[in-house]
């Protein structure tokens, strides 16, 4: 017969199981009745609370392992420096490492970090590494996946909807009138990737204008694949240019925007419309000005670090998927044609 599981208990009980957490780690924040419920519960499933994990972590590190996706994006710094300030909080040190979208890479960091025992793990995944977090939470080491949704739930995670945000962002370009959508990004093994096309094809669908929109794919995520992007576009007949780009993140934006000044002329935006993903702090220095899709990055990095310690506290809590809203902050690169100054008003705007 299977073992009793908490989840067994609380719907016994009638109750959630973080009421059946309570009882078990804080009885004093519930109410008496409950208590009795989920004591009752307990007796009659002959419910055994596990504490293999908790003796693991018999001598808990004060050190947290952080893996990101790629350490030159100042997202992903932004992430870290959230999680750093909460962890100081608690008298604990990010231990960090960037796999630079490579899987041996990410392997390496992670067994890093189960030889060194760390109380746990946030991680920006490359692969599909539910297996390896896995193994890591059979030894007590609990994971947290940040900037990327947990698709079978296994392990909580803190993102922020990529789908919306390019649903948002092609939505923009076509409110400013733009017809002619391209999507620069890659490579597509990276889910933020795939999930921002996925939003901007939306948009597309459903809009009542009639627009194209075509992929221009590259190999990494960086302000070079972005130049060299342009470079490709610009190549064409200028009758085949789109009029307007979504690119996957700020830096392929940032390389784009470089490619697209030729000769001290600006294509920018009245030639070609230009919005980023990220709205990391280059984007409101860039020569014009970028718009882009922000994300919570410091507010991403600190919730990821509170759930992080709740579970090493109660290794039996049902994981969570805390899922954020971008915002659109509109700049002059997303401006109509002819206009030094955005279409219409956006959720946030900044020079």
């Amino acid at each position: 017969m299977t073992p009793a599981s908490i989840r067994d208990v609380a719907q016994r009980a009638g109750v959630s199981v973080g009421t059946v957490s309570n009882v078990l780690n804080r009885p004093g924040e519930v109410s008496a009745e409950s208590v009795q419920r989920v004591q009752r519960a307990i007796e009659e499933l002959g419910y055994v609370r596990n504490d293999a994990a908790r003796k693991l972590r018999a001598g808990t590190s004060t050190t947290v392992g952080f893996v990101v996706l790629d350490g030159q994006n100042p997202f992903f710094g932004d992430v870290v420096r959230g999680a750093e300030d909460e962890a100081s909080k608690h008298g604990i040190a990010i231990l960090y490492g960037n796999t630079d979208e490579d899987v041996a890479r990410e392997r390496m960091y992670l067994d890093l970090f189960e030889e060194q025992q760390v109380r746990g793990v946030l991680i920006s995944p490359y692969s599909d590494i539910n297996p390896r977090l896995e193994r890591l939470r059979a030894r007590g080491i609990p994971a947290v996946l940040v900037d990327r949704l947990s698709g079978d739930g296994r392990f909580s995670s803190v993102s922020v909807d990529s789908v919306v945000g390019g649903r948002m962002a092609v939505e923009h370009l076509i409110e400013t009138g733009r017809r002619r959508i391209a999507f620069v990004g890659g490579p597509f093994e990276i889910r933020q990737v795939t999930d921002r096309l996925a939003g901007a094809r939306v948009a597309v669908e459903n809009s009542t204008e009639p627009v194209e929109i075509e992929v221009v794919a590259t190999t990494a995520l960086t302000v070079a694949e972005g130049a060299a992007a342009g470079a490709r576009i610009l190549s064409r007949p200028r009758r085949e240019w789109p009029d307007a780009i979504f690119a996957a993140n700020d830096l392929l934006a940032l390389g784009l925007q470089q490619a697209l000044i030729v000769g001290g002329r600006m294509l920018v935006p009245d030639d070609i419309a230009l919005i980023g993903f990220d709205d990391i702090s280059f984007a409101s220095a860039a020569a014009v000005p970028l718009s882009s899709m922000r994300q919570p990055s410091a507010v991403i990095g600190r919730t990821a670090l509170r759930i992080l310690l709740e579970e090493t506290a109660d290794p039996e809590l049902i994981p969570r998927q805390t899922v954020f809203l971008p915002e659109l902050v509109v700049r002059r690169s997303t401006a109509a044609r002819g206009s030094s100054s955005p279409a219409k008003p956006a959720a946030a705007s900044g020079f």
